[in-house]
């Protein structure tokens, strides 16, 4: 099955990228992921639903881990294929 996380953390701020988003950048790209598309506002990747997954369980605990006060995801079901 192939999935597509769709994400964003919180606070935002406008001037620099906080810890958090940029905690949550590196995991997102160092995961086994393809279609990453990493943006200010919200950021999006594809893959196996086991990589996506590993991936999401990482992106919350070290997000939060680096001062997140809220992580927005929403994960949905895109294919068949692994």
């Amino acid at each position: 099955m192939r999935l597509r996380v769709e994400f964003t953390t919180e606070p935002f701020d406008l001037d620099e990228a906080p810890a958090h988003a940029l905690a949550a950048r590196e995991v997102i790209e160092a995961a086994q992921l393809d279609a990453v598309d990493v943006g200010p506002f919200g950021n999006t990747a594809e893959g196996g639903a086991d990589a996506v997954l590993s991936a999401v369980d990482a992106l919350l605990r070290k997000s939060l881990e680096a001062g997140a006060t809220r992580i927005s995801l929403q994960v949905n079901v895109i294919g068949e294929g692994a």
